[in-house]
């Protein structure tokens, strides 16, 4: 049986694109795969607290930290909800990651969490791709691949709606097809990469 760690960050629980494709993947997940288990936390309504000296110099054997790595280090597939706040990942989602990672307990090339299959959902209300001209403006894909594959050592994966502000904002009225687009073929993907990822670990 297996286990997915699902994290959503976004502030608002409702009218939040990443938490619906974040779903999306747990709904198909679950079809998928009904003996498993999902192991979620709302990191927007229950943030975590910031990293601090104490839980630093505890390391592995604070017990919010040791919690914290238990369930990432059981876990066989995570997903994570990360949508653009001010170009980088909700504090809060920073908050878990600096919480979680343990050097010289978790972390590193041959840690516990290497090969762990990873999917962000990296929403946003405009569009960062390569050779738009807000491409180095993009610091949440560019930061979680480096975190969490440099760091753990996981296999990450990123499922990108863009331009999710269209519809509210009037001077990107014209981009709607674009954006309905985007959140199409993003509730797509994470249907098919969970239904892939659950036959894959359920074999």
């Amino acid at each position: 049986m297996a286990t997915l760690l699902h994290l959503d960050s976004a502030v608002f629980p409702q009218g939040s694109t990443s938490r619906e494709v974040t779903a999306a993947f747990v709904a198909a997940w679950r079809e998928q795969h009904p003996d498993g288990q999902v192991v979620y936390r709302d990191l927007a309504a229950a943030p975590l607290p910031h990293l601090d000296a104490s839980a630093v110099a505890a390391g592995a054997e604070d017990a919010l930290r040791a919690e914290l790595s238990a369930e990432l280090v059981a876990a066989d597939a995570v997903l994570i909800g990360a949508p653009m706040y001010n170009f980088s990942i909700p504090s809060t989602l920073k908050a878990w990651l600096d919480q979680v990672i343990i050097v010289g307990h978790n972390a590193g090339p041959e840690g516990p969490v290497a090969g762990t299959p990873v999917t962000v959902v990296a929403s946003r209300g405009g569009s960062y791709a390569p050779g738009t001209p807000r491409e180095d403006f993009e610091f949440v894909q560019n930061y979680l691949e480096k975190v969490l594959s440099g760091m753990l050592g996981a296999e990450v994966d990123f499922i990108v709606p863009e331009l999710t502000l269209a519809h509210s904002k009037p001077e990107m009225a014209e981009l709607i097809p674009l954006a309905d687009a985007s959140r199409t073929r993003a509730l797509a993907d994470a249907a098919e990469k969970a239904k892939t990822l659950a036959a894959r670990l359920a074999a």
